[in-house]
């Protein structure tokens, strides 16, 4: 019986171990490059990027481990849905401003805007299959 706890708090420890090594592996990783359809926006472009269509804003940070998970996800996006849908990101460490205006607390948050208005907010790394759906809702 005591071995069995001692194997099974050894593992636990090793999976512990694991995870934080991921995790911080994740954190060191440079972000991936953005498709070309995905605009990065700062003060002086973001009301006229966001005020027309069907926009997704990605508010992120390039520190943030899920925000590099989501990325991929976001690029795949902005070729599969080009001339429905545009992308943009917004970094929170630079353009603070703008993530004050809208309340991101979490990232990553991605708001859908139609014509400049916030119609949905998502909050967290979403499956691409989720977030076809959340935006599908819009189109």
């Amino acid at each position: 019986m005591t071995i069995t706890f001692i194997i099974i708090g050894v593992l636990a420890v090793l999976l512990v171990g694991w995870v934080a090594w991921s995790y911080r592996k994740l954190q060191k990783a440079p972000p991936p490059a953005d498709h070309p359809n995905v605009k990065n926006l700062t003060q002086n472009n973001f009301k006229q990027y966001a005020g027309g269509g069907l926009v997704l804003v990605d508010f992120w940070a390039p520190w943030c481990g899920p925000c590099k998970l989501i990325a991929p996800v976001l690029n795949e996006l902005a070729g599969e849905m080009e001339g429905k849908l545009r992308i943009g990101k917004v970094n929170v460490d630079n353009q603070q401003a703008i993530a004050a205006k809208f309340k991101v607390r979490n990232i990553p948050t991605l708001v859908l805007f139609k014509n400049g208005k916030e119609v949905k907010r998502i909050v967290g790394v979403k499956p691409k299959k989720t977030l076809v759906a959340e935006i599908s809702e819009f189109l």
